[in-house]
């Protein structure tokens, strides 16, 4: 797979984006427990647009991974990126300002367990009719979060030599993928470790 020098950051710049729409979304709707079940038109969004965004990461990950990877789907990038990258699904994310912790990827560890985020996302892409209620907060902080996980895997030189600059704003990694932070030219970055 070749990365355009004009595009290496795309999928960076994607999640950036998306986590400043959470931030947003924070000040109407507090991040805690008991709102884990509300849902909106603007969860729907957010929810769709990380969950699409995994499926594309996913894919060029397993690629990545070998050349010749056919994968393309929740199961078949389960067995790639696992295979590569065993403690994937046990990657923490906390969101420090809201007290909350999230392991998006932790039904990896089942067989043929799709995460429950990304079952909503389908039901929600598939069956808004029925299923709109399932782009509630817990899913969408999942996503984001899994969205977060996974560029972190793709762009995992970057990430351990603190070059996924600008630094996000929200999601944090707990001190199990925390190795530090480096001054790069004009701001700081956070080195990571798998």
């Amino acid at each position: 797979m070749v990365i355009r020098k004009f595009d290496s950051l795309i999928h960076w710049n994607f999640f950036l984006c998306l986590e400043k729409d959470l931030e947003t979304l924070s000040r109407y709707v507090e991040f805690c427990d008991p709102n884990f079940k509300c849902y909106s038109l603007e969860m729907a969004r957010i929810l769709l647009a990380a969950s699409s965004e995994i499926d594309v990461i996913a894919k060029q990950l397993c690629q990545k991974i070998d050349n010749n990877s056919r994968a393309d789907s929740i199961n078949q990038y389960r067995n790639e990126i696992i295979s590569a990258y065993p403690n994937f699904p046990n990657f923490k994310v906390t969101i420090p300002r809201f007290g909350l912790n999230l392991t998006p990827w932790e039904k990896w560890n089942e067989s043929n367990g799709a995460p429950i985020w990304w079952t909503a996302y389908n039901k929600v892409k598939h069956h808004r009719d029925t299923d709109y209620h399932q782009a509630n907060l817990k899913n969408v902080l999942n996503s984001v979060a899994g969205l977060f996980v996974i560029i972190l895997y793709f762009y995992k030189d970057m990430a351990e030599n603190a070059k996924l600059i600008p630094m996000q704003s929200l999601l944090r990694v707990t001190e199990d993928n925390f190795a530090g932070s480096t001054l790069n030219i004009i701001e700081f970055g956070i080195n990571y470790k798998f």
